[in-house]
C-alpha cells in the first residue's frame, strides 16, 4: 500500500474512532453498491470528506490498487477491448518520468492516477476510441484541446481527449508538466 493511502487509513481512525473494517462494515449494512451512491451516502449522512468517502468506497468494492493482485493487472484489465490505446498510454508515461524520478503511477481499476505530493493527473481510457487525460490546473483557464473536466472526474480540474499518439504533444506535455509543478 502506498504511503499516502496508509496516512489516510491511519487518520481515519484518529478522526472517526473507527477503522477501515469498522467503515466497510457500515457500508455493507447500508446495503450500497454503486461507487458514486456510497461517495453521496458517507459525505451526507456522515460528513466524510470526498478523499475519506472515496478511499472507504475503493476499499469497500476491492477496485484500488492495494486491492489488485497487481498494478499491471489493472493496467492490463483498462485495455482490454481497448489494445489500440495503449500506445498512448505507454508515450505518456515515458514523457512524465522525464519530470522527475517523483512522480508515482498508481493504478485503480479504471484509471491511472498521477501524483508526487498529490494528484497532478489521470489516464482513463474512456471509450474504444479515446483516452482521456486529467489534469489539476488550479486557475487555467479552459483553452482549445483543454477543456473543463466537467462531470468526467471531480478530482481534475480539466480533460485532454487523446485519440492518436499525434495527440501527445508539445502542448499537453506542458500542461501536464505545469500540473506536476502545481503539485509538488
Amino acid at each position: 500500500m502506498d504511503q499516502a493511502a496508509q496516512t489516510m487509513i491511519d487518520n481515519l481512525q484518529k478522526n472517526t474512532g473507527k477503522s477501515m473494517e469498522e467503515w466497510k462494515q457500515i457500508v455493507a449494512d447500508s446495503g450500497i453498491q454503486k461507487h458514486s451512491d456510497i461517495l453521496k451516502f458517507l459525505k451526507t449522512e456522515h460528513n466524510f470528506t470526498h478523499g475519506f468517502a472515496n478511499l472507504i468506497a475503493l476499499k469497500f468494492k476491492g477496485t484500488d490498487a492495494g486491492s489488485a493482485e497487481s498494478p499491471e493487472q489493472l493496467i492490463e484489465k483498462q485495455y482490454q477491448g481497448k489494445e489500440n490505446l495503449k500506445p498512448l498510454y505507454d508515450k505518456l508515461v515515458t514523457e512524465l518520468k522525464q519530470f522527475g524520478e517523483d512522480v508515482e503511477l498508481a493504478p485503480k481499476n479504471a484509471y491511472v492516477s498521477v501524483r508526487v505530493k498529490k494528484q497532478f493527473a489521470l489516464f482513463q481510457p474512456s471509450t474504444k476510441t479515446r483516452l482521456d487525460v486529467g489534469i489539476n490546473l488550479k486557475g487555467t483557464e479552459p483553452v482549445g484541446r483543454l477543456e473543463k473536466s466537467g462531470s468526467f472526474n471531480a478530482m481534475c480540474s480539466h480533460r485532454v481527449r487523446l485519440e492518436s499518439l499525434e495527440d501527445v504533444n508539445p502542448e499537453l506535455i506542458g500542461w501536464l508538466k505545469a500540473a506536476y509543478e502545481q503539485a509538488r
